[in-house]
């Protein structure tokens, strides 16, 4: 199968791909970059059927959530903060967001949340082993 779509968990960051080279095609300002750079993000997933609740736990308590149901419309926030109107899509297994100006695609792989971004072609990968 092209992964059962069971999200729900918490995910301690593990390791990235393309890290400088994304954020500065986004534009995160270079403070949030050094941030963010090998952060131990925890993300946690609360899923009920299609309704999500997607937390992202950063050190020093800081945290982003982003709730929305998969095929409808919802308020979400980026990586930097900038909040917009996104639709969640399940292609392949994948959940698909476009954001402003990236696309954001997350999976489980072997028990990881694989994420990928794509912004003008620099991909960025986060992979984060579950933890809970």
């Amino acid at each position: 199968p092209k992964g059962n779509m069971a999200f729900a968990g918490k995910y301690e960051f593990e390791g990235d791909e393309n890290y400088d080279e994304f954020v500065k095609k986004i534009g995160l300002p270079s403070d949030k970059i050094e941030m963010g750079r090998n952060c131990k993000i925890v993300t946690e997933v609360v899923q009920n059927g299609n309704d999500f609740t997607w937390t992202q736990h950063f050190p020093g308590g800081r945290t982003t959530t982003n709730t929305f149901t998969v095929g409808k419309e919802a308020d979400m926030e980026t990586f930097g903060g900038k909040k917009f109107k996104a639709t969640v899509k399940i292609e392949d297994g994948k959940l698909v967001a476009d954001f402003p100006n990236y696309r954001h695609t997350a999976e489980i792989c072997g028990g990881k949340l694989i994420e990928i971004s794509t912004s003008s072609g620099v991909v960025y990968k986060r992979t984060s082993k579950k933890i809970a």
